[in-house]
């Protein structure tokens, strides 16, 4: 499973608030992410934020662009594309010994 580092990004969320005087919360960061990251994982990044001015690393799981379904779809066209060749292939044979 890919995995993507989001800690410079939860960085930069967490700092805008605190620019912005506002006290970072799992609410405000969630919605500021364009990431999906989970609420355990924001809740931590806080607690260590407030302790030690630090966040810690964070890596969520890469969502993959083409779903399970889409795969599914475009193997199925692949093989298709070959049984119609091969088809061809062979009407072509038949015709020649004719």
């Amino acid at each position: 499973m890919l995995t993507k580092d989001i800690s410079q990004e939860l960085e930069t969320v967490i700092s805008q608030l605190v620019a912005d005087g506002k006290e970072p919360t799992v609410a405000l960061i969630k919605a500021r992410l364009s990431t999906q990251v989970p609420i355990p994982a924001i809740v931590t990044t806080i607690k260590r934020w407030k302790s030690s001015q630090q966040i810690p690393k964070v890596e969520v799981a890469v969502q993959s662009s083409v779903s399970a379904t889409e795969q599914r779809i475009i193997a199925l066209e692949q093989q298709v594309a070959e049984l119609i060749s091969r088809v061809t292939q062979l009407e072509q044979q038949s015709g020649q010994k004719l």
